[in-house]
Formats: structure tokens, C-alpha cells, sequence
């Protein structure tokens, strides 16, 4: 983001590349909106049909993140087909189209290239009113943060990769990364959040720290409240642990304080780069309490009070305590 020019300033342009939000949004009615994002990467699962689905929750998810009701998508395919064959693309698209129908949106193309390794991933538009967009900054002190899904993704599918976990936990994670941040943003549509936005590659410390500052607050946040997938420390203490998560912890030294008490392996969960996570939200307490219980009612993974939004603290963005 930092190395494209600056938008053109048109003033229906109305999320744009001058912040770090998950989508841009640009106005074309007065009550109406449209809201676009891309993403596309490397086979994160050996089951090809999970990874079409994957990749499509992942995309879907900062159009979630932003209040937007999914439309339209389109195919992204970087493919060897006479390495590895039709059927597996077919059954990558196949995981994609089905996700894209779960979340109420229509394939409408793509585009494809011969490549050495296999890529998927896709551009996808939704629709939202001008005045009810959710962007990642707004968080105001007294504000309390939900999670709405675990992290620890990318921890323990390094571990998959290395043959380091089990059926159980591999389905664990594979469910997780599939499953739409839907259901998370129908409910929160009945709430008024400051800020949303969804935990992927930067980690719930590198978005957070996003949000802390975009919104000129501090952030407080309990590692014991942190909701973390099944295996995630077992994994970690054996070195078990993606290079984009060192890249994490390493990027956020200066934004990101941690209690004495928590050791190297508990920061590098906390900076797990994750594929497909779920919201971060800042709203009133009382609001949360009541999000959570419907929420948790509905869905496989639990939601919960991490931490909360405090005024801004000029030693750090973030802290983190035991």
C-alpha cells in the first residue's frame, strides 16, 4: 500500500489506498456504494476443493469487514495445467463457486495464466449504503474488543506442511479458514461498532495495531482472553512457526509492549500471520455482551472480550498483559 500513488481525489471515492481499511469504496448513488477488494495466494491446504473455498472466505472476508453485502466475484487462477491436470483446478473453482454461493454472491469470470506454481484467489465486489460502512478506525476509549475466531492459522498450518499434526487438528484449522465472517457481520449489522476489521497476514497484533493507530487510541489486550486454535503453543515451542510471523513480531517491537511474564513463543502467537480469520471489533461493552451471546449461539467458534480501547498512551499502541 505504501508504495502506490495517492488516490485521485474524487469525492465519491470514499474508502480509498490512503488508509490501511480492507476494502475501498466508491460512491455511485446517493444511498448506494460499491465496495472492492482482491486477494490470491499459494496452496495453504493439500485438499485442492478446501482450497478453493479458503481462498474465497478470505477474500469475501474484508468485504465483511467493511458492512458490504458480497455481488460479484471474479476467478484469479496462476496454474501449471500440464504439471498437474484439469480435475484439481476443477475442483478448486468447484470450493470457490460453492463458497461464493454460501455468501449469497455470483462468479462472473476470471482470468487465468499458465504458472509453475499453483495461485488462486479472487477479486470480489459487494454493495453497501454510503453512511453504514465499518471501517478499521473509530475505536474509542470504553470500547472493549471481540474476536469472533482463534488464531494460531498460520502456526498450524506450518505444521501440516511439516507433517506435525494431527487429523483433528488439521480439520480444526482447515474448518476455520473456510468458514465465512458472514453470520459475524449479519449480527453486528444489528450493533453500532466504532471500528471492524479481519485478522489475516498482519496478525491480531499487526491489525490491531492498524486500528490503535488509525483511531489515535491504545489498545489493552489479555493473552489469557485470546481464543487460540487447538496445538498452536505445542507447535510454536518446537519452532514451528511461519517466517511471515517472525516478520510480524519483529515489524511490531515498537508498536507492541508485552507483560514480563509472556515469553517469546507467547508474542510470536500473538503476531501469527493468519489466513482467513475472523472480525476485531470495537463497541461499547454492553453492546459486545450482547453480540457475543447471539453470536456464539450461531456459530462453531466462539466470540469473546480480548481486551480494551483506552486513551491513547504515548509509550506504546499496544499492550499486552498476562
Amino acid at each position: 500500500m505504501r508504495l502506490l500513488p495517492e488516490s485521485h481525489p474524487d469525492p465519491k471515492l470514499l474508502v480509498g489506498n490512503e488508509t490501511s481499511d480492507d476494502a475501498g469504496v466508491y460512491q455511485l448513488t446517493e444511498d448506494l456504494a460499491i465496495v472492492q477488494s482482491i486477494d490470491y495466494f499459494t496452496p495453504i491446504v493439500d485438499d485442492p476443493y478446501y482450497f478453493g473455498q479458503i481462498a474465497a472466505a478470505n477474500a469475501l472476508s474484508d468485504l465483511y469487514a467493511m458492512g458490504a453485502a458480497p455481488k460479484t466475484v471474479l476467478n484469479l487462477v496462476g496454474y501449471p495445467i500440464k504439471k498437474l491436470g484439469a480435475d484439481m483446478l476443477a475442483q478448486i473453482l468447484q470450493g470457490a463457486h460453492d463458497k461464493v454461493t454460501e455468501a449469497g454472491a455470483a462468479t462472473i469470470g476470471g482470468h487465468s495464466i499458465d504458472d509453475q506454481e499453483p495461485k488462486f484467489g479472487l477479486s470480489v465486489t459487494g454493495i453497501i449504503h454510503p453512511e453504514k460502512i465499518w471501517k478499521n478506525v473509530g475505536a474509542k476509549p470504553g470500547d472493549v474488543l471481540v474476536l469472533t475466531k482463534p488464531i494460531g492459522v498460520g502456526i498450524v498450518t506450518t505444521g501440516i506442511k511439516r507433517n506435525a499434526v494431527s487429523k483433528e487438528q488439521e480439520q480444526e484449522v482447515t474448518e476455520l479458514m473456510a468458514t465465512l465472517n458472514k453470520k459475524a457481520a449479519e449480527i453486528l449489522s444489528n450493533f453500532e461498532p466504532h471500528a471492524v476489521t479481519d485478522v489475516t497476514g498482519f496478525g491480531l497484533m499487526g491489525h490491531a495495531s492498524e486500528m490503535a493507530q488509525g483511531s489515535r487510541v491504545s489498545l489493552e489486550i489479555s493473552y489469557q482472553k485470546v481464543p487460540i486454535l487447538n496445538g498452536t503453543r505445542n507447535l510454536a515451542e518446537q519452532g514451528v512457526i511461519p517466517g511471515g510471523t517472525k516478520s510480524n513480531h519483529k515489524w511490531l517491537q515498537a508498536i507492541v509492549s508485552y507483560d514480563p511474564n509472556l515469553t517469546e513463543v507467547d508474542q510470536l502467537i500473538l503476531c501469527d500471520a493468519v489466513t482467513s480469520g475472523g472480525l476485531l471489533i470495537a463497541l461499547p461493552e454492553k453492546q459486545a455482551v450482547q453480540y457475543i451471546q447471539q453470536f456464539n449461539q450461531q456459530s462453531a467458534f466462539q466470540a469473546g472480550i480480548i481486551g480494551l480501547v483506552k486513551e491513547k498512551n504515548t509509550e506504546c499502541y499496544i499492550h499486552v498483559v498476562e
